[in-house]
């Protein structure tokens, strides 16, 4: 069977750090080691729509910011099959089958639904879009008979839907669609990266992110503004790494390489975190170290970025390319589906064959 992976992001705008090592970092891991017979990596405007549709303005323009924050960070056309998601119909034919091997009361206990209606004040006023939004998820994974999803811990219930649904078609119909295993971070640090507040989600509307083509400056000043511990007053006084924003990033993002150039009185995070916790450490010497190692993280993105941005032409031929050979692999799941289902009424010649014997008699 061949390997596939498949994984994407909505165009809500630029990606941000929790998107790096929650995902992203792994996906060009993963890409680069040549053990996958096709990578596709999706630009899931389609599913943006779905709580933006008073204002498509805003995921067309975002197309472009994720595609190259994709590629600024090392996913390769060459390796990776860059695509948008409406610009490949076939998805939207499966997502419709699959609404009726779904209930309603399903989807209103899956965990990760339930989180974004309540962040986004829907209530009753969910889109139905929106709501169906593991089904669009669903088949999106099958369509590219991915064998592998790479995703952030919040997307875990989404993936377990997929499984669910994949499960009952072929229980139905018979076997037809691959059931995909779940990849995620192996750092315990990146399953759900903060915001800079502190607060569990980072999010583009709570403005606590810190964004991949961010400048030197502001990352600087993020930084410096991060939540640590509130009981940590005095250098001397011990402090918390439970609930520290600067420690979880550390542990996301530090390097052993990066005490010898940044912090070389440390050997390790390890020896850092035991100081700070029995006190004599500050937490503006440690938000320094951390600015140092973002900085070393994020300036090679922001400097490919730059580069890929001369040629915004050559960004979107990419992706138009991407996108025709997504939907030529969609559609030939899609014919299997209907086939498997019944509704492939003009290619069964057995069954023209034997209607017209039926009314002949």
């Amino acid at each position: 069977m061949k390997k596939v992976m498949l994984t994407g992001d909505r165009p809500t705008g630029r990606l941000h750090v929790g998107h790096y090592v929650g995902s992203l970092r792994r996906r060009v891991e993963l890409q680069n080691t040549g053990d996958f017979d096709d990578i596709f990596i999706m630009i899931a405007d389609a599913q943006a729509l779905t709580d933006n549709a008073d204002n498509p303005e805003k995921v067309r323009q975002n197309i472009i910011e994720v595609a190259l924050d994709y590629m600024a960070c090392g996913l390769d056309p060459e390796k990776s099959t860059l695509f948008i998601q409406s610009q490949v119909p076939e998805l939207t034919e499966l997502s419709f089958y699959y609404m009726n091997l779904v209930t309603v009361s399903r989807l209103q206990r899956n965990p990760t639904v339930k989180n974004e209606i309540k962040m986004r004040n829907f209530e009753a006023s969910i889109p139905v879009g929106f709501f169906t939004y593991p089904i669009s998820q669903a088949a999106d994974i099958t369509a590219f008979k991915a064998t592998v999803v790479p995703v952030g811990e919040d997307q875990l219930p989404m993936l377990e839907q997929t499984k669910e649904i994949v499960h009952k078609f072929n229980s139905v119909y018979g076997d037809t669609l691959l059931d995909p295993k779940i990849l995620l971070p192996e750092n315990e640090a990146c399953l759900r990266l903060p915001g800079i507040d502190g607060k569990a989600k980072m999010s583009k509307s709570l403005g606590n992110c810190i964004y991949l083509s961010e400048e030197s400056e502001d990352i600087k000043k993020k930084v410096f503004s991060m939540f640590t511990d509130p009981n940590h007053i005095r250098v001397e006084d011990p402090g918390s790494l439970e609930g520290n924003t600067v420690f979880t990033y550390l542990d996301a993002f530090c390097k052993p390489e990066y005490f010898a150039e940044f912090l070389p009185e440390y050997q390790n995070l390890d020896e850092l975190k035991a100081h700070y916790q029995r006190g004599g450490l500050g937490d503006m010497k440690v938000k320094r170290f951390l600015n140092n190692v973002l900085q070393a993280e994020l300036e090679p993105i922001r400097n490919r970025r730059k580069e890929l941005q001369k040629d915004i032409p050559a960004i979107y031929e990419i992706l138009k390319k991407g996108s025709e050979k997504a939907e030529a692999v969609a559609a030939q799941t899609l014919k299997e589906v209907k086939d498997a289902m019944k509704i492939n009424y003009f290619d069964d010649k057995a069954l023209i064959e034997a209607q017209a014997e039926r009314f002949s008699k």
